[in-house]
């Protein structure tokens, strides 16, 4: 039985995981929707993606073939994208945030509409962790074997400029390029029959909440940590902080004496992951991760975006809330929140995203004491 994919978005998060998980998992046909004009008539004209790996100690670069393109902004492509999706098994959507759900369902209840009972699985891959539901709703359709997948994504990535690197762009004669970390341990949600889809490297999991807490809460508040640190000692790139051994050791220390413990206290005996063991394992290689000279990620991309960063349920204040309730000190995480405040107002964010939240005014007061 044939199997085919549609990729919506694609970014290195879309090329790097699912486009090369499906092509590894031996699907017969892979198709992108993409919005971008150039990138389309590039694609459309070599019918070739190239993904950029970066190791412990070398990139490498791999080459996906016969893969379409189709422009759902385009009539034609879009009556293409609604037959094609119709009896497609997977997708996946890669879109800067869920607020861009509305362009791609419109086109996707017309194709699920033409088979509602045939069996699918979506992924969803912004970075939220109401993604498959935000997505479920926008498409608002009940169907019987139509499965919302959500997922845990600590892959890093980043796209170059062709003219900035010697590495192969995207595909040849366009500008940009992909790059992507080796990592590709990917968690999702799960569904009957989903271990039979066959995009490799994802990962099912009964309860997801645990990992995405984990990915939250231990990945994106310490990486968040390190990059602020970073930010005051002029870096521009994540790589190098490792010139300064005792900020990425602050951040080690966060990630397992911090987050670490609050989350294998909380998650206690749900997966191996939530152990000492497990955790301080998958820490260890994380900070190196973070740190690779391979991978050059800006620390300005890292830091950016403060005050969502700082939201009440988001990485570094999420991830001190959390310690709290955990009863396990958090002193390199608060300092890490003392920074950033440095360029967002504390009180802004009382009247904003923190306002009315219960805790809020205790951890104002405890961030407004002089530091030593």
């Amino acid at each position: 039985m044939s199997k085919t994919f549609i990729g919506i978005g694609a970014g290195p998060i879309q090329t790097g995981i699912f486009v090369a998980g499906a092509s590894q998992g031996g699907f017969d046909r892979i198709v992108l929707a993409e919005v971008d004009p150039a990138l389309v008539a590039a694609l459309r004209a070599n019918g070739t993606i190239t993904v950029n790996t970066a190791g412990k100690d070398a990139i490498t670069s791999k080459t996906y073939t016969n893969i379409e393109v189709l422009n759902p902004n385009e009539e034609a492509d879009r009556a293409k994208l609604i037959e094609i999706g119709k009896d497609a098994i997977a997708f996946n959507t890669a879109l800067p945030a869920t607020r861009f759900y509305p362009s791609c369902a419109s086109w996707m209840k017309e194709a699920f509409a033409l088979n509602p009972n045939g069996k699918r699985y979506i992924y969803a891959s912004e970075n939220s962790t109401t993604a498959a539901a935000e997505l479920k709703a926008a498409i608002d359709m009940d169907l019987p074997n139509t499965y919302y997948l959500d997922t845990v994504i600590g892959k890093m990535s980043k796209i170059f400029l062709s003219t900035e690197s010697p590495l192969p762009p995207l595909t040849p004669g366009f500008a940009k390029g992909h790059l992507v970390e080796e990592f590709c341990t990917i968690y999702t949600s799960s569904a009957p029959g989903v271990e039979d889809v066959g995009i490799v490297n994802l990962f099912p999991k009964a309860d997801l909440v645990p990992f995405e807490e984990a990915k939250l809460y231990g990945h994106n508040a310490t990486h968040f940590l390190l990059a602020l640190m970073a930010a005051e000692r002029g870096c521009t790139y994540m790589s190098d902080a490792a010139k300064f051994p005792e900020i990425v050791e602050f951040t080690r220390q966060a990630l397992i004496n911090e987050s670490g413990k609050a989350l294998c206290k909380k998650y206690a005996g749900v997966d191996e992951y939530f152990t000492e063991k497990g955790w301080n394992t998958w820490a260890e290689e994380l900070v190196r991760r973070m740190v690779s000279p391979l991978l050059s990620d800006a620390v300005a991309r890292v830091a950016r975006d403060l005050t969502r960063k700082l939201g009440w349920a988001d990485r570094i204040v999420g991830a001190v809330r959390l310690c709290k309730s955990q009863g396990v000190a958090a002193p390199n995480l608060t300092h890490g929140v003392d920074i950033a405040l440095r360029f967002s107002a504390l009180e802004a964010l009382l009247e904003g995203d923190w306002k009315d939240k219960e805790g809020a005014e205790e951890l104002a007061a405890e961030l407004r004491k002089p530091r030593a």
